[in-house]
């Protein structure tokens, strides 16, 4: 498994600035719209999850489903995206992104494409995901979609 991969930018997924709305009661920020994205990354469920300071989330992939990450704070994030899609025209690319607190941001992953997060400084990081399949399915009764590459000691996926 010892692959070797460029930093650049990969096809498919799509990182957008997120913009919060601030007055004397504190700020909103919207996660997605409808009207922005295209139906077959709809979100079917959402979830947050908070981390730990120094702690590392995946790199995992999934055969099917779209992931909506969006990170806006609490806490900071080095977002790593590894194209490990044969037929991808950025096979074989590394993309890094800064996000969270002090850069809000929506990073949409394809299918195919591994991630992971570490939070980077000293305050735990929230995530919200907004995927487009349901976590095992309807009704939990199906396999999850996900390959898991944190515990393989020769993973080129790595922090």
């Amino acid at each position: 498994m010892s692959k070797t991969f460029k930093e650049g930018t990969i096809d498919g997924v799509t990182v957008r600035e997120l913009k919060r709305f601030l007055d004397y009661r504190g700020w909103l920020c919207e996660l997605f719209r409808e009207d922005e994205l295209s139906e077959e990354v709809m979100p079917v469920m959402s979830y947050c999850s908070l981390t730990y300071p120094g702690i590392a989330r995946g790199p995992h992939a999934h055969k099917y489903q779209t992931d909506i990450f969006c990170f806006v704070g609490p806490g900071n994030f080095e977002v790593r995206l590894w194209d490990n899609r044969p037929e991808s025209p950025t096979y074989g690319v590394m993309q890094k992104i800064f996000a969270g607190t002090d850069r809000p941001m929506s990073v949409i992953v394809p299918p195919g494409v591994v991630h992971g997060y570490k939070v980077v400084g000293p305050e735990p990081g929230l995530v919200f995901n907004c995927p487009n399949r349901l976590y095992a399915g309807r009704g939990r009764m199906d396999e999850v979609d996900e390959i898991r590459y944190e515990d393989h000691k020769e993973s080129p996926f790595r922090f």
